[in-house]
């Protein structure tokens, strides 16, 4: 009898330890969070045989932007395309000018994610300012 009772405490703890675990890790998942788009960006530039190869991160905070995020990938693949190919590579030589490109991207994923949030039929709060997309980094830039 005593070792059943041990034994029921036992997995009782275990089961409070797992829960805990679970609760855990949904709070750190609605945090902040950096995603990376892969796989990276490489797109023909104006001139013949020069390209960009650029890895972009997401930093993105709260669960639901999270999710938005992921769920909308091939759209914001898609624009970020759209908005490298064919440039000039002489507009991206200094790092002002990488910054401009950098706060463009940041930009265009936002208003993607807000036609594509308002298509689908969600609307985010006014309210929510301080959660969702944040800022898009450059972890890797190359013009060749």
């Amino acid at each position: 009898m005593r070792l059943l009772i041990v034994v029921l405490t036992l997995l009782f703890m275990s089961v409070a330890v797992a829960e805990e675990g679970g609760e855990k890790e949904s709070e750190a998942e609605a945090g902040v969070k950096y995603i990376e788009m892969t796989p990276k960006f490489t797109v023909n530039l104006a001139e013949p045989k020069k390209f960009l190869l650029i890895d972009v991160q997401l930093l993105v905070e709260g669960a639901e932007a999270i999710a938005a995020v992921k769920k909308h990938m091939p759209a914001l693949r898609h624009e970020l395309i759209m908005l490298y190919s064919g440039r000039p590579s002489a507009e991206l030589q200094t790092m002002e000018q990488r910054e401009a490109l950098r706060q463009e991207t940041t930009k265009v994923i936002r208003e993607t994610l807000e036609k594509m949030e308002e298509g689908s039929g969600h609307r985010k709060s006014k309210g929510h300012s301080e959660e969702g997309f944040q800022e898009a980094f450059f972890t890797e830039f190359l013009v060749d």
